[in-house]
């Protein structure tokens, strides 16, 4: 029986009984009126039932979230074979490949530079004003000062030797004493001179936030794709974001990474992982080193010492990489200029030169400190940290290569 059919039946037996209880009738019998009385009791107790189960549920709806409404889905198309190839693939094959990073790409706000102020010395005959055009341009990309000036008065020899009258072939002219200028060695070595039998340790040495951890990384993962073992040192045991960056980019590339607590020695932690590299047989330690202003006697003293425990059996210093932020212009100069003398640096890795406009600044540091450009940043992924080459760089650098592409038509 239904709630509504309860209450019906319960509200006219009620109403009956209360009429024969209430109605003075005194002739009804005793055994009679309680039988009304138990009636009139069962229906109340039917009626209350039902009312209580429902307040119970109002409640328990009102306390609940209310219910979303389910989205209409859309009628799905008739399978084919392009879905059923599509739905079967790896979902990694169906993302666009992305473009190889060059140096023209990289360089583009620091050719932007150049192209605009040089863009006045093409097809006029050089005169006073042409040289000043150079002198602005060259200074203002962070060529520096003293190479300025050695490479505008190479230029006017050679100018002056060869009889150019002609803006542009000024430039051509000054491509080319920039490529010869570029002449150096920038070979990465994988084994210490005399020592093939140690393990190569490659340090990284550089002041705080020039992107050394981020290198080491990158440099990780071109060994680990040429298929050779890498453990890295996290030697910048100061800074407490460095082991936990540096973890991120070890189980990227397969390498192991060796730490040690929060403030230790930065050369016990790199023995530690020269250690364990030669144990297991590992081909390279990648060893970062703590952020060190190179102002600080007192550090670079320190750094010196980490140099020296690297190159202690079983380990063997291979490469000490500076890493220089390339939109620091000119002040990486003179970082170069006092981890040269801690460390014995090798090489210089130049980071973010694609978000640079101040490309220049190789030239300053090849020509006043002979240091080479070993690598380069020119983009944010780990394929991005290349092998320098002076001549795709001066060619984006002057924007050789955009002259070199065919026109429309031809």
């Amino acid at each position: 029986m239904s709630t509504r059919a309860v209450a019906g039946a319960g509200a006219i037996v009620i109403f009956i009984g209360a009429i024969l209880l209430l109605g003075g009738s005194d002739d009804l019998p005793d055994g009679w009126r309680i039988a009304v009385i138990g009636l009139v009791v069962v229906m109340l107790a039917l009626m209350t039932v039902p009312l209580a189960q429902r307040n119970r549920q109002r409640r328990a709806v009102s306390s609940s979230p209310p219910e979303q409404p389910r989205p209409q889905l859309a009628a799905e198309p008739p399978a084919t074979a392009a879905t059923a190839l599509h739905e079967t693939a790896d979902p990694h094959l169906a993302e666009p490949e992305r473009a190889p990073v060059t140096f023209a790409s990289g360089l583009a706000s620091s050719r932007r530079t150049l192209r605009d102020r040089l863009a006045s010395i093409r097809g006029r005959t050089p005169d006073a004003e042409t040289w000043e055009s150079f002198e602005e341009a060259l200074l203002g990309a962070d060529v520096g000062v003293a190479t300025t000036m050695a490479t505008l008065d190479r230029l006017r020899s050679a100018a002056a030797e060869a009889g150019i009258t002609e803006g542009g072939e000024l430039m051509r002219a000054l491509g080319d004493q920039m490529r010869e200028t570029l002449d150096a060695d920038r070979s990465l070595a994988t084994s210490a001179p005399g020592r093939d039998d140690a393990t190569a340790v490659w340090l990284f040495v550089g002041v705080n936030g020039v992107g050394k951890t981020t290198t080491i990384g990158k440099v990780g993962h071109r060994f680990s794709s040429a298929g050779r073992r890498v453990v890295m040192a996290a030697g910048d045991t100061f800074r407490a974001a460095a082991a936990s960056q540096l973890q991120t980019w070890a189980d990227r590339c397969g390498a192991e990474l060796i730490s040690g607590s929060s403030g230790a020695d930065p050369s016990s932690v790199v023995h530690d992982a020269i250690t364990a590299a030669a144990a297991r047989g590992a081909d390279v330690v990648l060893a970062d080193t703590a952020g060190r202003l190179q102002t600080r006697k007192n550090l670079m003293d320190e750094l010196a010492k980490v140099r020296r425990v690297a190159d202690r059996e079983p380990g063997a210093v291979a490469e000490t990489l500076l890493v220089i932020d390339a939109t620091t212009g000119q002040n990486g100069l003179s970082q170069a200029r006092a981890f040269a003398e801690a460390t014995n640096v090798t090489g210089v890795v130049l980071t973010k030169l694609d978000g640079s406009a101040k490309g220049g600044i190789v030239f300053a540091i090849e020509a006043e400190l002979g240091l080479p450009v070993k690598l380069v940043g020119l983009g944010e992924h780990a394929e991005d940290l290349v092998d320098f080459d002076p001549d795709s760089y001066v060619d984006a650098l002057l924007g050789v290569a955009e002259e070199l592409q065919p026109s429309e038509g031809e």
